[in-house]
């Protein structure tokens, strides 16, 4: 399965890198709202709280990643035409070609923030959000933060907390802007909603460990 799975990211990575030969890396810079450095032919970027820098015009990837996010990075190059954020949030379910992938992520997210993340004390998650460079809003949540995975592509987590005493279950779901379908398909933004509940996941582990 491994093999496969290789194989299809480097064949998905090919076609990446060959829809983006040949265009202009200022213009790719502007739509994506990244920097382009003409004197290192080098696109910077922030994922994460992570630098990334791309070089040009191989469009490899300086920091070693997951290769998925490898290639989403690419695909969001590729995709991005300069939209403006919109003022909203959204399911996955909502994009455009949504209902089945974005609608089954979303049931995952919920049962993964139900059985990992509500139970976990507050100021822990906080701490995992500062790390991701995810700055704390005001909201009816106990954990309202916005993913900055890229430039012009926000992750929103909203998490409500278990209340034990009470029997309150939590609950909680990733949200994207409302820009999110020119920027990234719905495949891709599955692909990003996965490699942030484990990015999550894995953080929490890494700063709190049992």
């Amino acid at each position: 399965m491994a093999v496969h799975e290789n194989r299809a990211f480097l064949e998905m990575l090919a076609a990446a890198k060959k829809r983006l030969a040949g265009r202009s890396p200022v213009e790719i810079a502007e739509k994506a709202n990244v920097t382009f450095d003409a004197e290192h032919q080098t696109f910077q970027l922030i994922s994460l709280g992570e630098e990334i820098i791309i070089h040009y015009p191989s469009y490899d990837i300086e920091q070693t990643l997951d290769e998925w996010h490898h290639l989403v990075i690419l695909h969001y190059l590729d995709m991005a035409d300069g939209t403006p954020l919109g003022q909203r949030i959204i399911s996955f379910g909502e994009l455009r070609d949504g209902l089945v992938r974005g609608g089954g992520f979303d049931r995952t997210c919920e049962q993964t923030m139900a059985r990992y993340f509500a139970k976990k004390p507050l100021e822990n998650l906080q701490a995992v959000c500062t790390v991701l460079g995810a700055p704390m809003q005001d909201s009816n949540a106990d954990l309202y933060a916005v993913l900055p995975f890229l430039p012009q592509y926000p992750v929103t987590w909203k998490l409500w907390l278990a209340e034990e005493e009470d029997e309150i279950d939590g609950s909680g779901r990733l949200f994207l802007n409302s820009s999110a379908d020119h920027y990234l398909s719905i495949e891709d933004a599955v692909t990003v909603g996965s490699l942030i509940l484990d990015r999550l996941q894995r953080q929490y582990e890494e700063m709190f460990p049992i």
